[in-house]
C-alpha cells in the first residue's frame, strides 16, 4: 500500500514538485511506484495559457478549483473548465488550456511519468526510453 501526504511532499520532497512556465505539479505517484499510471495535483496560474500535445501519453484531468477553458485545436471546440469538470485526452489531443482563475487539477498520466520530464517544443513529454 502506498500512502502519501500532499502537504509533506510539498514541504519535504522537492524532487516530486515540478514547476514550469506558470504551473506547478505535485507528483503523488510516479512511474517508479509501479502503478501503471502517475497521479499529480497541478496548479495553473491565473491568466496563464498552455498548449500541450501528449503524443506519448494519455491524460485525464479533474478540476477541483478555479475557472478556465480548454480548446481542442483539431476541432476548435472550447469547453468551460470549472470544479467538477473532467476531460480526457483520449486521442493525444493537441489543446490549449487557459486559466481565468487559478486552476487546481488532479491529473493521471498513462504511461506514468518519471517526474524528470520537461515539455518539449511541441508540448509533449518523451517516453521514458526517449530523451524526456
Amino acid at each position: 500500500m502506498i500512502v502519501r501526504d500532499f502537504n509533506k511532499i510539498v514541504e519535504n520532497d522537492r524532487d516530486r514538485v515540478v514547476s514550469d512556465a506558470q504551473w506547478t505539479s505535485v507528483r503523488m505517484l510516479l512511474a517508479d511506484d509501479g502503478m501503471g499510471f502517475s497521479f499529480h495535483i497541478t496548479f495553473l496560474e491565473e491568466g496563464s495559457e498552455h498548449t500541450f500535445e501528449y503524443k506519448n501519453h494519455f491524460e485525464s484531468v479533474y478540476c477541483m478549483k478555479g475557472k478556465g477553458s480548454i480548446t481542442d485545436l483539431a476541432t476548435g471546440e472550447t469547453h468551460a473548465i470549472t470544479p467538477g469538470v473532467m476531460y480526457a485526452l483520449n486521442k493525444h489531443d493537441r489543446h490549449t488550456l487557459r486559466a481565468e482563475e487559478e486552476l487546481v487539477m488532479a491529473c493521471a498520466f498513462n504511461p506514468p511519468v518519471t517526474g524528470t520530464e520537461v515539455h518539449r517544443e511541441d508540448g509533449s513529454y518523451g517516453l521514458v526510453t526517449e530523451d524526456a
